[in-house]
């Protein structure tokens, strides 16, 4: 049967590595190409991970995620991650991945991959199905990777983009591998300078990055969008409520962002980073005093637990 290869994404027969083919990887493949994936129930070299070229995950995007980040070879709140990836599979209709063989994936990749700084990536698709929307009910998918990056920067640009989430669509507060919308917002956003896009709901009220939450200061109030804007339930956004209970739920206009005294996003990759510049303009507070107040105590709670 046809296979993709995970690294490149090229098609083959599994017999060739990317290099054996004369095709050059990606960076992230670079990074990993001495290295191993976890592929369905064991580890395999990086060169020559593959799915098959019928799985659901690639022909049509049904499929669920998690980017876990991991740090000094370890994982932070991999249990909530793990958590919030069958919420996920359940709204997508999908099997449930089974948590403890996802564990044992994952630990035997970390040990086999240690990585000081980076992204756990694990992946659960509806397995090989058909050229269509159809589902069969078949083997699923599982693909753990890891990758080093590097620390987030203390601020970055946004730009808000023409299109808008759904804050009624069948896939709303999922974490699924449907991702074009945002990998074309944030195109969107890059070629204007900016490192992150932001978009409104269908109502016109602010909902969230292509792989943030956002939070704003205004008059003293910390506010977030709530969940029923269309937002995801993000995992930092979570922990940093239960540290920083100050936050407030608010449907606001996009207005707020250049309204307001201080704009900062989480995520997993982020932490608590403070906002720059939302469409080119200038923040005056970047990082302001609330922000920093988040961020450390985002940082207190990462200090003491790995599980939290």
């Amino acid at each position: 049967m046809a296979s993709i290869d995970v690294m490149s994404g090229s098609v083959g027969d599994g017999s060739a590595s990317t290099a054996e083919r004369g095709i050059e990887p990606t960076a992230s493949a670079r990074l990993l190409s001495t290295g191993s994936i976890w592929v369905d129930d064991s580890l395999v070299p990086a060169g020559r991970a593959s799915v098959s070229a019928m799985d659901h995950g690639l022909v049509t995007g049904d499929g669920v995620f998690e980017a876990v980040e991991i740090r000094d070879g370890r994982t932070f709140a991999l249990g909530r991650h793990l958590a919030r990836m069958c919420r996920s599979a359940a709204g997508l209709g999908l099997t449930s991945p089974p948590v403890e063989r996802v564990r044992e994936a994952v630990g035997a990749l970390l040990e086999a991959e240690p990585v000081d700084h980076g992204v756990l990536r694990i992946t659960w698709t509806g397995g090989p199905g058909p050229l269509g929307s159809g589902r069969v009910q078949g083997k699923p998918t599982l693909v753990v990777a890891a990758a080093p990056v590097p620390l987030p920067p203390p601020t970055e640009e946004v730009w808000v983009v023409p299109w808008c989430r759904n804050e009624k669509g069948a896939l709303t507060g999922l974490k699924t591998t449907s991702y074009a919308e945002n990998v074309r917002s944030l195109a969107y956003a890059r070629e204007r300078g900016a490192g992150e896009a932001l978009l409104a709901n269908t109502v016109g009220h602010l909902c969230e990055g292509t792989g943030s939450n956002v939070f704003v200061v205004a008059k003293g109030d910390v506010l977030t969008p709530p969940l029923s804007s269309g937002c995801l339930a993000g995992i930092t956004r979570e922990l940093l409520r239960e540290v920083f209970p100050a936050v407030l739920d608010c449907d606001m206009p996009l207005s707020a962002l250049t309204e307001a005294d201080e704009v900062f996003l989480t995520s997993t990759g982020r932490h608590v980073q403070a906002v720059a510049k939302v469409d080119g303009q200038v923040l005056p507070n970047a990082p302001g005093p609330v922000t920093r107040a988040a961020a450390d105590a985002f940082a207190r709670l990462r200090s003491v637990t790995d599980e939290p």
